[in-house]
């Protein structure tokens, strides 16, 4: 019988030098050679003022590798952080054998603030310095991600009211409940556990009630009312593939030569539009006049593109329809019809059958202007609601169906997108021959429709998604766990700058 040497796994001393763990090439050694002897941290050592009085306190150049580190390695959890920097042998080399409590970590997260922004700033200088920045084009997206806020605590202010109101009356009925369980003489665990309910809804209650009274109505750009969070305001409730969160849209722009992420900016607002000319003037002192900006619908508006003309940005903005104009995507409607064999197992194991009914255009309704009459596919006669109505500058004419002829209508799956729920059918009959009032959104179609701005545009999905898969998949940021946007914008750039430090470890920095 074969005889094999013993495997030894229980505790040894050994003698470990640990400098020597921090090996050329890797992202450890460019993060320490980084922070020593290029990031100027003299803003984070201006917080201390314990030169003749008080405690020693851990370097905050130390901190930074740390926290960076452990991001690398997907940690997140300062507690998880502490205990590393205590059993693992690179995080003991990389803090200079440091063992940080976790309640200093996550205070030196949250009260890092402005100081990021500055240390970001010097990281992308020494990627334009190393050749990584080409400035050809910079692609913007974002993605979203849930925070540390609960989404049941989300609501208008009259709605958290009335939320606190029923937290109130379910007190008395269960204060009701505990008088007659003390006068029916009923066990101490019950009447104990019915007191914690009490307390607790009550706690609840007065919370609700102090954060209504000290915050105003949160309201979008364009007036109307949003919903407010009482755990985290800063947030905002986000539709998204997966349902619904409670969180903040992490924004990237990336520079397409190395995929170095040139900007990086948290907002909770699941509207990209406001973010879209922050985050470009953030690259200011690395664009150029001939870098393109390439965005993806949801950061389209024509306040954007007017902006952007204005100050002479070069930027391919797709709009809601580019794809329907497009005819390489003639035939996407195939592809939309199968099941997502990676979200709904049971639909993939089915067999597509046949695809959805098209459904009737506005070409397939009879229209009379002189009689001012229009006949459905089912010739039915619909009611006209009016005329000369406006939208986005165009002029149309209203028409919607009878409840007595659409609701028994035995084309309704042809007419209706939802015919489960929707009664009638609604039709817009635009005027001919009309100008778009949307100058800019019309220039901008002109441009990234033509063959170089097809070509040009079809080069911001390889150069954004890779990063943010690398930052979700490798780097397993599934969520933010800081509140206020403040504190979420620090998370975020951490991670981007997490991000940029590998590029320079790839292309061999400091070697």
């Amino acid at each position: 019988m074969a005889r094999y040497k013993i495997v030894d796994r229980s505790p040894k001393l050994l003698p470990v030098v640990l400098d020597a763990q921090i090996q050329p090439g890797s992202f450890e050694y460019a993060l320490d050679y980084l922070i020593d002897h290029e990031i100027d941290l003299s803003k984070l050592d201006q917080r201390y003022v314990n030169d003749e009085t008080g405690a020693p306190a851990y370097n905050p150049a130390v901190m930074l590798k740390v926290v960076l580190l452990a991001y690398s390695r997907g940690m997140v959890s300062s507690r998880a952080i502490e205990r590393a920097c205590r059993e693992s042998v690179l995080f003991m080399a990389i803090s200079g054998d440091s063992s940080p409590q976790f309640t200093t970590i996550a205070k030196f997260i949250r009260e890092l603030g402005a100081e990021i922004t500055a240390i970001f700033t010097q990281v992308l200088l020494i990627c334009d310095r190393q050749g990584l920045i080409g400035k050809q084009m910079f692609a913007i997206d974002g993605v979203k991600l849930p925070s540390n806020a609960d989404k049941r605590r989300s609501g208008t202010l009259k709605e958290l009211t009335h939320a606190a109101q029923r937290m109130e009356r379910a007190v008395a009925k269960l204060m009701t409940a505990h008088r007659n369980s003390d006068e029916a003489g009923a066990d101490e665990t019950a009447a104990e556990s019915n007191q914690r309910r009490v307390e607790q809804l009550r706690g609840e209650a007065r919370r609700i009630r102090q954060f209504v009274a000290s915050n105003a109505e949160r309201r979008s750009g364009k007036g109307a009312i949003r919903k407010s969070n009482v755990t985290d305001n800063d947030s905002a409730k986000m539709a998204t593939s997966k349902g619904v969160i409670q969180g903040y849209t992490a924004v990237a722009a990336v520079d397409d030569r190395a995929q170095v992420i040139v900007a990086a900016q948290a907002h909770g607002s699941g509207s990209e539009q406001s973010v879209l000319i922050p985050v470009i003037r953030q690259t200011d002192y690395l664009r150029t006049d001939e870098t393109m900006i390439t965005a993806d619908a949801g950061y389209h508006s024509e306040a954007n593109l007017q902006q952007l003309c204005e100050a002479g940005i070069p930027a391919l903005i797709a709009d809601g329809l580019m794809r329907r104009r497009d005819e390489r995507f003639k035939d996407q409607a195939k592809y939309k019809a199968a099941p997502d064999p990676l979200y709904d197992k049971q639909a993939a194991a089915q067999p597509v059958t046949q695809s959805a009914p098209i459904k009737f255009q506005p070409k397939d309704f009879r229209y009379d202007p002189a009689t001012n009459k229009c006949i459905c596919p089912a010739c039915k006669r619909l009611y006209s609601n009016g005329d000369h109505c406006t939208i986005n500058g165009r002029t149309y004419h209203k028409f919607t169906g009878a409840k007595r002829d659409c609701v028994p209508c035995t084309l309704r799956d042809r007419c209706l997108r939802y015919p489960e729920r929707t009664k009638v059918r609604q039709l817009a009959i635009f005027a001919k021959n009309q100008n778009s009032p949307l100058r800019y959104t019309e220039r901008m179609k002109q441009a990234i429709d033509s063959a170089r701005g097809r070509r040009i545009y079809g080069r911001r999905m390889p150069t954004v998604e890779p990063v943010f898969a690398n930052l979700r998949h490798n780097k397993q940021l599934n969520r933010f766990t800081l509140r206020t946007q403040p504190k979420v914008n620090t998370q975020w750039n951490l991670y981007c700058l997490v991000h940029n430090i590998e590029k320079l470890a790839h292309h061999g920095y400091a070697r």
